[in-house]
């Protein structure tokens, strides 16, 4: 009687542990997702707080399952494909409109993200801390220095009014020319002599500075507004 107590004891205990070690892992790849993803929201990212959370913590749960339900033998063969799994949430948020290509550093962050997370599950936590540590400068120190020396490329939207379309055409088309700038996209709207075209040019800081003022100092436009600006990643 004392022996199977004594065994149930011990099980008790070994289960404890495992329970245990679980949960910590569990709840750091949750808490570690959680801190880079409140980083994307608050720079309003699409991929935010809970996104890069539950990347995290699938991840760090599917390498978890990965070597219970694979045993000593076959540990791995579940958390190999989180890798694919991953790569098609991260080319869901690349998007592609002619010559522009957004969602870059958001797919490259879901991707360092689920790796944290596997890390969590497989009990390396000061690589998964250290790793979060570091993305976390990555994207708060380069961001600044990016914007700081202007190396960012923001999309900005223009809506010109003018009396005539195919003269505001072509005097666009020559200050982009002169800029060596193209259009994203282009809308007219309105007709002679209260014409309007919308469009959208992607370039650095500087250069839509420069670009504004040609805008403005031509005599083929009425009026120049500016729709909105986006920035780019």
């Amino acid at each position: 009687m004392t022996t199977i107590h004594g065994g149930f004891d011990l099980l008790r205990h070994e289960l404890s542990v495992v329970l245990s070690a679980t949960l910590i892992r569990l709840v750091l790849a949750a808490i570690l997702g959680g801190a880079i993803g409140l980083e994307r929201q608050l720079r309003h990212k699409p991929a935010g707080l809970r996104t890069n959370m539950f990347i995290c913590f699938g991840a760090a749960m599917f390498t978890v399952l990965s070597r219970e339900l694979g045993g000593p033998a076959d540990s791995t063969r579940i958390a190999a494909q989180i890798i694919t799994g991953i790569g098609f949430i991260g080319a869901g948020s690349i998007l592609h409109t002619r010559a522009t290509i957004t969602g870059l550093t958001t797919a490259a962050t879901l991707f360092v993200v689920a790796s944290i997370g596997m890390a969590a599950g497989g009990g390396l936590y000061l690589t998964a801390c250290f790793a979060a540590g570091l993305i976390l400068i990555a994207l708060e120190v380069l961001g600044r220095l990016e914007g700081a020396y202007g190396l960012k490329t923001v999309a900005k939207t223009y809506e010109l009014t003018g009396r005539n379309v195919d003269s505001m055409l072509r005097e666009l088309n020559r200050v982009l020319d002169n800029q060596n700038l193209a259009m994203q996209s282009l809308h007219l709207a309105g007709q002679d002599p209260n014409a309007r075209v919308v469009f959208t040019v992607d370039c650095e800081r500087e250069e839509q500075k420069v670009f504004s003022i040609k805008l403005h100092e031509s005599n083929v436009f009425s009026n120049v507004n500016s729709l909105g600006i986006t920035e780019q990643e």
